[in-house]
């Protein structure tokens, strides 16, 4: 499985998750970069992804819902705020309602998306710094360190099909 480390720090408000891929760089980031290879792996494995805005620069947005083996929805939507093609991507990350507009009520998170090349592939680190501490006790109490582990692990499968 890609991911080797979670952990999860109330100091620092930080959600990290680190996995290692048989790939290079440029193919991991391809899989963030083209809304249709992102929608096979965001999310856990039994809800389905559709990516509705991709706007992969900074300043722009990329809205998506999961739906889950009930036929929930859930919203969500990334505020892009910096991209080094390749290599790292930072985001705002929100839970949305159906129009897309934020949910106050629910935690934000600033998110950076590194991707470092190794002599076997890619190291990817995944982190996540929460607004409060609540904020990162609800996303952790939701599930979403094995939701995320969940979808990280699918990146295997995208890589060598």
């Amino acid at each position: 499985m890609p991911v080797n480390d979670t952990f999860h720090d109330e100091e620092t408000l930080t959600l990290t998750i680190v996995a290692e891929f048989a790939a290079s760089p440029q193919r991991v980031w391809d899989i963030y970069a083209d809304p249709r290879q992102l929608e096979q792996i965001w999310g856990p494995p039994t809800y389905s992804a559709t990516v509705v805005d991709h706007s992969l620069e900074p300043g722009g947005r990329v809205t998506y819902f999961m739906t889950s083996p009930e036929g929930e929805r859930f919203c969500g939507l990334w505020e892009v705020t910096a991209v080094d093609r390749f290599t790292r991507l930072e985001f705002r990350d929100y839970f949305a309602d159906e129009d897309f507009t934020i949910v106050e009520s629910m935690p934000g998170s600033s998110c950076v998306y590194t991707f470092v090349a190794t002599e076997t592939g890619t190291r990817a680190t995944y982190e996540s710094v929460f607004d409060s501490v609540e904020g990162l006790r609800t996303v952790i109490e939701m599930g979403v360190v094995e939701g995320s582990t969940g979808a990280i692990n699918q990146i295997d499968d995208l890589l060598v099909g």
